[in-house]
């Protein structure tokens, strides 16, 4: 037969502790895992944000103003003609362009969009980093409608009020500074 091993006598008071404690410890450790994982999913590390600045700025420098002409506008408010450098915009790439990304405009200064007739138009501000005042001139080079103090970054439409075949855009302030008006005549020498 073989031989027995004897067996030790369990003390049932001491298990029941440690088993406890063995317990408790596994709860305290799960929910302190817990809680770490929550507050390390959750947690963005803040970073320094630069300055808000046009998309364009990343990449290269926003464009400069080019001169490329010069216009006069007679007011009937002030005797004496207002002129301006003009940058022109004629060809489809150039007006869907127009001055996106600018970060100013020179104070005496303009964009000037050339379209192929006349009809009703319409402009936005989106990507458009300062207010302008938008002059709209029909075929006989009369000033028929501005739109004052836009609103820069906007994708609202800023209408014409009558069929325009040329469009100036200058500082906002601009028009009112100058006394210009509709009804005001305008030339350009391009």
């Amino acid at each position: 037969m073989p031989k027995k091993t004897p067996i030790k006598k369990v003390n049932k008071k001491n298990t029941g502790k440690k088993s406890g404690l063995t317990k408790l410890v596994l709860i305290i450790l799960a929910i302190i895992v817990a809680l770490a994982f929550i507050i390390f999913s959750t947690y963005t590390p803040k970073r320094n944000k630069p300055a808000s600045r046009p998309s364009a700025l990343t990449s290269k420098s926003p464009p400069s103003f080019i001169k490329e002409g010069t216009l006069t506008i007679n007011s009937t408010k002030n005797a004496k003609a207002i002129i301006l450098d003009i940058e022109i915009a004629d060809n489809e790439e150039e007006r869907m362009r127009g001055l996106m990304d600018r970060l100013s405009l020179p104070e005496n200064a303009g964009m000037l969009f050339i379209f192929p007739n006349e009809e009703p138009r319409s402009f936005w501000m989106k990507n458009t980093f300062i207010s302008l005042d938008i002059i709209y001139i029909n075929s006989m080079k009369k000033i028929v409608s501005i739109q004052k103090y836009t609103q820069p970054k906007s994708t609202y439409s800023i209408p014409s009020e009558q069929p325009a075949m040329f469009v100036l855009e200058v500082n906002a302030g601009f028009t009112d500074i100058n006394g210009i008006g509709p009804g005001d005549k305008v030339d350009f020498n391009l």
